[in-house]
């Protein structure tokens, strides 16, 4: 799998932070970000939450309870682990990337279905997160009753160095959960269409 595949599908394989404009107006909507629950050392000098979960922390299993959330989430279909016994191994997978896996990875599914769960039970009072605009996938249609920019121009990624990954074949939008829609249209219009739900 190349890199393009792989910002399109994993970032638990290949790590991508989101560049600063989109979470400079993350704060700027939401006065500051509290939680960042998928992160990292790396990801947060750009996020500036004030508490984050890392991946050895594994975020899905922690309570998000958070004045305001941003999140871009480690992006993937999500992986059942390998069998304990690696030779009984039959994913098609495991052969192309050349190991097993001993833990499930998540899915996107996972990951947006638990932000939609922990605004609706009012443990996360304002949240936003970006995505890539799958708008075929289930995962991504649960987002579509919440307000969302889509941006103007393709929103290419960070890798940890540093450097901008120019590889992302696929746009992406920014959903807000919260009560403040016209703070959230103020500040995003400046970088893309403002979509409500009709």
């Amino acid at each position: 799998m190349n890199n393009a595949n792989l910002i399109n599908q994993s970032s638990g394989a290949v790590e991508y932070y989101t560049p600063p404009e989109w979470t400079e107006a993350a704060r700027e909507c939401m006065g500051s970000i509290e939680l960042d629950p998928a992160s990292s050392l790396a990801a947060n000098l750009s996020v500036m939450a004030e508490r984050f979960f890392s991946e050895s922390d594994d975020g899905l299993s922690q309570p998000w309870q958070a004045k305001t959330l941003w999140m871009n989430h480690p992006f993937h279909r999500g992986e059942r682990a390998c069998p304990k016994n690696h030779d009984k191994c039959k994913k098609k997978t495991c052969k192309k990337r050349g190991h097993h896996i001993d833990k499930d990875i998540p899915s996107n599914d996972d990951w947006i279905t638990k932000l939609i769960a922990e605004y609706e039970a009012g443990n996360v009072k304002e949240a936003i997160c970006i995505t890539f605009a799958s708008t075929s996938e289930g995962w991504f249609r649960k987002l579509l009753k919440y307000p969302q920019c889509m941006p103007d121009k393709r929103v290419q990624y960070y890798n940890p160095d540093g450097t901008i990954n120019n590889n992302v074949t696929k746009g992406s939008a920014i959903t807000y959960l919260g009560p403040n829609l016209d703070k959230f249209a103020a500040t995003f219009r400046k970088l893309g269409t403002i979509k409500i739900e009709y």
